[in-house]
């Protein structure tokens, strides 16, 4: 337990010694988001009955936030690791598979954590939100930041350069969670996008994390959180193997 409660201090410390750029950055950017959408939105979009667009937008950018954020963190601090070289002294530390994953993952969870609780918080300046299913969000907040912090260690041991680490943020991260629902309800797809975007797993994250707010959403929660789950448990397995083989680590 000793090594887990180090690996993960100095991974909490990592992000938080460069917090104007971890937490200030983000919070800026997605505030940009809900201010621009819901102002030119507000008076075309109306999603679910009475609730406004700007409403209806909050959950989605703070699970965005959330994921994006939590990706970031294990997979930019393997990656720095990997090129600076000194990855190589945690690899010789005796902690096993499972104590180096959770401690990328908790503080990347944390990263995730305080980003969206800042953005949620601001938010409630300008809206106010129903809470009507408190433990919902709590639940789809800690599964999907799990789920984003450990598809980051696996980009980040997959990945032997910055630029390739660049392509896993550009090209999947981002697009699945911008297409996931974020922005928009799914309900007002038509086919086959709506069938195309049930395919994406962050949809099931978003939308189940927005039916804990108001009680409305466009799948049923306990099939989001099955599917979260399920993504969770095989990302978890893949990762565990990654890391007992070595692949990419050593040698």
């Amino acid at each position: 337990m000793i090594g887990f409660k180090t690996l993960l201090i100095k991974e909490v410390m990592r992000f938080w010694k460069v917090s104007f750029q971890t937490i200030l950055a983000p919070l800026v950017s997605t505030l940009l988001y809900l201010v621009i959408f819901a102002h030119v939105l507000s008076t075309h979009s109306n999603v679910y009955p009475g609730i406004s667009y700007g409403v209806f937008l909050i959950p989605g950018l703070i699970m965005m936030s959330m994921l994006q954020n939590a990706f970031a963190n294990s997979s930019s601090s393997l990656i720095q690791s990997k090129v600076t070289g000194n990855l190589v002294f945690i690899l010789l530390t005796p902690l096993s598979e499972l104590e180096f994953y959770w401690a990328y993952v908790v503080a990347a969870m944390a990263r995730g954590m305080i980003v969206g609780i800042v953005v949620l918080c601001t938010s409630l300046f300008f809206f106010q939100l129903p809470f009507a299913n408190p433990l919902w969000i709590i639940l789809f907040a800690c599964l999907s930041s799990i789920v984003a912090a450990t598809l980051g260690i696996i980009a980040g041991i997959a990945a032997e350069k910055f630029d390739q680490m660049a392509a896993w943020q550009n090209f999947i991260i981002i697009p699945l969670t911008f297409l996931s629902g974020a922005f928009y309800s799914i309900s007002s797809l038509s086919s086959p996008w709506n069938t195309i975007s049930r395919l994406n797993p962050f949809l099931y994250m978003i939308d189940g994390f927005r039916y804990g707010f108001f009680s409305q959403s466009d799948v049923s929660p306990w099939a989001s959180l099955a599917v979260v789950g399920g993504v969770g448990l095989i990302l978890l397995w893949i990762t565990l193997a990654i890391l007992k083989s070595g692949w990419r680590l050593r040698g």
